[in-house]
């Protein structure tokens, strides 16, 4: 059985994109939801304004609906037999799964069908950031009717993961696929050379001198660390552990021109120019570039996502560490990884079905198969006390880093600015990084177009 849901949870985040749904899918038009309001809010002024009555919420015909996601293809095998799994399981819904691309293009489709009104997905997948944009542009669909409707307990997700899935207090999502930032290292190498992995920033530069191997004519031959450049979330929480707020309080600004903010960028082209690490740009190419450099022990140590530690494990000849990212004033980490949200504008009859696959999805039984699988992380707090999760634990050992700081790991940062923040902000970086750009004159630039996305959002 566990296997069965395994292989259903894998299947079903491979499902994505698609046009109209069939057997009552999607008609395209702002739908008025079982509660009596109009669904473009999410639902929410029904679900204040009338007890909720679970016949509203049940799937009573034949339904063909679509789920996007945004798993590559190493998981599609999975993904296939988890939605096939899922529709043999009952009669009524036929689940069809497409994968979109990325997060950010899986977003872009998204928002163009929202707009449009027509060809959404009755399910799909969103990283993390996007919860609130979604939430203020009325995309997305109250799921607390449908919560209190099936009686489904939301209260066993980690703390951090259901509050990281609202938008202003209204559950508009589910945690689905979790993950946080982590430093994979290799062990063999890290024990040969004497080095304990850095805690503190403060213990970054004697890491990232005694951890760096040079040639004799001073070229870089293993790098101590790689630090992403593609994503702003990798390098994000140096910045947060040190006390700068990415939004100030005003929501209207940004820290990121400040003394402090400058201090850090410099620190990093420091490393840069001296041959500790380098910056991999956005290049579409860059993610598998660092890969390969850590596969092929160029490289010490990477930052990357916790859920690709078996993808490490699988490729590289070595042992694998995870270390929790250097901290300064906290060690706070973020939520990586995908919610589940239902869109607003379908009709009732797809939203119910969507709503009884999102379930499914989101089970313990399914959650603990894709942990095992992958390098996400258990989202149910129930799991981990359970022989399961210590039978995670056992397989995977490093995971253990995570588990010590479970209490740590913070929803994202949420406005209805932050797609465009987050873009201001990795390619100014690129440019400062990869061209020795002035860290000063790049950071103030990158805060006066920051404050103008946030004045303007």
């Amino acid at each position: 059985m566990r296997k069965k849901v395994a292989l259903l949870l894998a299947a079903a985040m491979v499902a994505g994109a698609v046009s109209g749904c069939s057997g009552g899918g999607s008609t395209g038009k702002a739908a008025v939801n079982a509660g009596g309001g109009s669904s473009d809010n999410g639902g929410a002024e029904a679900s204040e304004a009338a007890p909720v009555d679970p016949a509203n919420y049940e799937v009573t015909e034949p339904i063909t609906i679509k789920w996007w996601h945004a798993l590559e293809d190493q998981y599609s095998a999975t993904v296939d037999k988890v939605v096939s799994d899922f529709n043999n399981s009952q009669d009524l819904i036929t689940v069809e799964a497409e994968y979109i691309g990325s997060y950010s293009k899986l977003n872009e489709a998204l928002v163009a069908a929202h707009a449009a009104g027509t060809d959404l997905p009755a399910l799909t997948v969103a990283n993390t950031p996007y919860v609130a944009e979604y939430g203020a542009g009325g995309l997305t669909e109250d799921l607390t009717p449908y919560i209190e409707a099936s009686g489904y307990d939301v209260e066993d997700f980690g703390d951090g993961m259901i509050e990281a899935a609202k938008y202003n207090g209204k559950q508009v999502s589910l945690p689905f696929l979790i993950s946080t930032q982590i430093m994979y290292y290799n062990k063999d190498m890290a024990d040969e050379m004497g080095i304990t992995m850095p805690t503190t920033w403060d213990e970054m530069d004697a890491f990232m001198e005694k951890g760096t191997k040079k040639a004799a004519d001073g070229t870089t031959e293993v790098y101590a660390s790689i630090i992403p450049g593609w994503d702003q979330w990798y390098f994000e929480t140096f910045y947060l552990n040190q006390g700068v707020k990415i939004i100030n309080d005003d929501q209207v600004t940004t820290d990121l021109g400040d003394e402090k903010a400058v201090a850090i960028a410099q620190k990093i082209q420091d490393w840069c120019n001296a041959g500790y690490t380098y910056w991999t740009g956005t290049a579409e190419d860059a993610s598998s570039n660092m890969r390969q450099n850590f596969i092929s022990g160029k490289a010490l140590s990477v930052v990357h996502t916790s859920s690709l530690y078996n993808n490490y494990v699988d490729q590289c000849d070595f042992e694998i560490g995870m270390a929790w990212l250097p901290g300064a004033d906290t060690k706070k980490q973020e939520i990586g990884g995908c919610v589940l949200l239902i869109p607003s504008k379908n009709d009732q009859a797809t939203k119910n079905a969507a709503w009884q696959f999102l379930q499914y999805l989101c089970s313990k039984d399914v959650n603990m198969t894709w942990a095992e699988g992958t390098g996400y992380m258990p989202t149910r707090k129930s799991v981990l006390e359970t022989e399961e999760g210590k039978a995670f634990l056992e397989k995977k050992p490093a995971f253990q880093a995570i588990f010590d700081n479970l209490d740590l790991i913070y929803p994202r940062i949420q406005h209805k600015g932050w797609s465009q923040l987050a873009t201001i902000w990795k390619n100014i970086m690129a440019e400062v990084m990869m061209e020795n750009g002035d860290v000063p004159a790049g950071m103030e630039q990158m805060a006066d177009e920051i404050n103008d996305v946030l004045a303007d959002a």
